[in-house]
């Protein structure tokens, strides 16, 4: 999940070469942290013992990725070590993931690519969108950081009760929520981030896809076998 949502800031004035190293930055070190992703689920899934212990262990997994984060926010300023534990962070995340891309893979051979694509191309219309249009979309940030923790808040529960239609259209929400703070992100690039800042918005945007692209996953496999 996302980090300093309600973080206020000024807008930034950049002129066009700045801005454009912003983004260019921004968006390279996201497909980075996408392909180190793949490589940390590619790892899990050849080595039995690590896939067997991230699944027996799932809290425990999903919270560990988070200790290279926290530690990239701290040291941004930083850029070479900001970026390795950037992606530390990234390996972590797809040993995490590995389990679930397995159990969908084995379920449904194919399913991952389909999941996938329809992220990338959700991905390029809301980038898109956020890009060309001229709105103030600063006012989406409370609300989608309140819809964020009522969607924490009832995946949580779910995990205790196992409804696999709640787990749906909680999935369904997942897909609204962080597409909305993709937009609200690629805002945030567009007028707010600094020159530097490459590196908290490419982990936030990265955050919305990784969700994005679970809750997808999720919706596809879901819908398939209620069929």
């Amino acid at each position: 999940m996302g980090f300093s949502r309600t973080m206020e800031r000024p807008a930034l004035v950049l002129t066009g070469e700045m801005r454009a190293t912003l983004v260019r930055r921004t968006y390279l070190l996201v497909f980075a942290s996408v392909i180190v992703t793949m490589m940390g689920t590619g790892l899990a899934m050849t080595q039995e013992a690590l896939l067997v212990s991230a699944a027996k262990h799932p809290i425990i997994t999903m919270l560990l990725p988070f200790v290279p984060l926290w530690m990239a926010m701290k040291t941004r300023n930083s850029a070479p070590r900001a970026l390795g534990f950037v992606f530390l962070f990234n390996l972590v995340m797809g040993v995490a993931i590995a389990p679930i891309i397995f159990m969908y893979s084995r379920n449904e051979p194919g399913i991952v690519g389909q999941a996938g694509i329809l992220t990338l191309s959700t991905f390029g219309v809301l980038t898109a969108y956020a890009w060309m249009s001229r709105r103030d979309f600063s006012a989406w940030g409370s609300f989608l950081v309140v819809g964020l923790w009522v969607l924490i808040g009832t995946s949580l529960l779910n995990m205790f009760f196992q409804n696999q239609t709640a787990g749906l259209w909680i999935a369904g929400a997942t897909v609204l929520i962080f597409g909305g703070l993709l937009v609200f992100d690629t805002w945030r690039l567009r007028t707010q981030y600094g020159p530097d800042d490459y590196v908290p918005a490419a982990v936030q945007i990265y955050l919305d896809l990784l969700n994005m692209f679970l809750a997808v996953l999720q919706l596809l496999g879901g819908g398939r076998n209620r069929g």
